[in-house]
């Protein structure tokens, strides 16, 4: 039975993904900050009290699960911050904020469970990302604490890629699309049920030959 660890897994997305995984009969583990959040988590997957930006919370993670082979790491926590992210009215605190969420917790999880990953058999790290990190795609601008975030997430991962390949880890990053969660607002595109559909597909698909990319939900690739 392969494992995975998702980071976030009380609510949106990581919850959902938890729920898609042990469906498909999957070890499931799941990082939740809230303990109230770890109720909701699906019956068969195991729970973890950790907030990804305290290294000490890692560190004892890395602790708890010394020797456990982790098949997946899907590094999904993240914050988008607030709306307006233009010129004149950026919240620099806010800003300083979210690259530590989305760019230095995914990170850090890495740093600490890379041994496990290396360990298992599909050896798979996977970063959610956004099309709005990506440089050839953004035609709009604005938005630039979540959009430059995302932008930096998907330099951790394509750095990333290189470093680990000779430990035989595949390194990704995913845009799940405009899903109906906090985040993406009830007039999102997808249901979350939708977009992790495909993005457990992705993560079936997974191959040596795939590192270092960034992938749609339905797998197709997304300009840097």
């Amino acid at each position: 039975m392969p494992t995975i660890l998702i980071t976030g897994a009380g609510r949106g997305l990581g919850l959902e993904l938890a729920r898609r995984f042990v469906a498909l009969g999957w070890e499931t583990l799941g990082t939740v900050r809230d303990p109230a959040k770890g109720a909701a988590m699906p019956k068969g997957s195991q729970t973890f009290l950790c907030d990804v930006t305290d290294r000490a919370a890692l560190a004892r993670l890395a602790r708890d699960l010394a020797g456990k082979p982790i098949d997946v790491l899907f590094c999904n926590a993240g914050m988008f911050g607030k709306r307006q992210q233009a010129l004149g009215s950026v919240d620099y605190e806010l800003w300083a904020e979210v690259m530590r969420v989305n760019v230095f917790a995914p990170m850090a999880c890495v740093e600490a469970l890379a041994g496990n990953v290396a360990a298992s058999a599909r050896r798979q790290v996977v970063m959610m990302s956004s099309r709005m990190g990506s440089m050839g795609e953004n035609a709009a601008g604005g938005e630039v604490v979540y959009r430059s975030s995302k932008a930096a997430l998907n330099a951790v991962t394509k750095s990333l890629s290189i470093d680990l390949a000779p430990r035989g880890i595949t390194v990704v990053a995913v845009h799940p699309g405009w899903v109906q969660t906090d985040m993406g607002g009830p007039k999102a595109a997808l249901t979350p049920e939708a977009s992790v559909a495909g993005l457990s597909q992705v993560v079936l698909g997974l191959s040596p030959a795939l590192n270092g990319s960034f992938l749609n939900h339905d797998g197709v690739p997304i300009a840097w």
